[in-house]
């Protein structure tokens, strides 16, 4: 049987413990992004650890091995729109110096307080979760 005595120190701790479990999801998401790329462990990601492994997806995406990424090797990460908005020779494909432009402007849009370096909430903004698109 529940004792009524204790209900109201169940009810505080359970109040108490919402904002962690509320909370808890998306700082491990923006962490565990952040723990793949950090190299110096600093706890945030910089433009030299982010091209770095963008460079690593452009290899891997790049099945046909033509120095290129079309719509279809993008796989979902924007396709023919990504392609038109990086794509200075409009050739309708991607080279690697072009990707990884790309990369340097959305993870310059992520970083609104241009410190150099992206948290794990600046990763949870719009613009952070399209460079995340990019390179994840």
């Amino acid at each position: 049987m529940f004792n009524r005595s204790k209900l109201p120190l169940f009810l505080a701790i359970a109040a108490l413990a919402v904002p962690f479990a509320v909370a808890t999801p998306a700082s491990a998401k923006g962490n565990k992004i952040i723990s793949m790329i950090d190299t110096d462990n600093d706890g945030t990601i910089d433009l030299k650890e982010v091209q770095a492994v963008a460079s690593a997806k452009f290899d891997a995406l790049e099945g046909d091995k033509d120095g290129t990424l079309d719509a279809k090797e993008l796989k979902g990460r924007g396709g023919k729109k990504v392609i038109a908005e990086a794509d200075p020779d409009k050739d309708g494909t991607l080279d690697k110096k072009e990707y990884l432009a790309l990369v340097e402007s959305r993870f310059k849009a992520a970083d609104p307080d241009n410190d150099g370096t992206l948290d794990a909430a600046e990763l949870k903004t719009p613009a952070g979760k399209a460079l995340v698109k990019l390179i994840k």
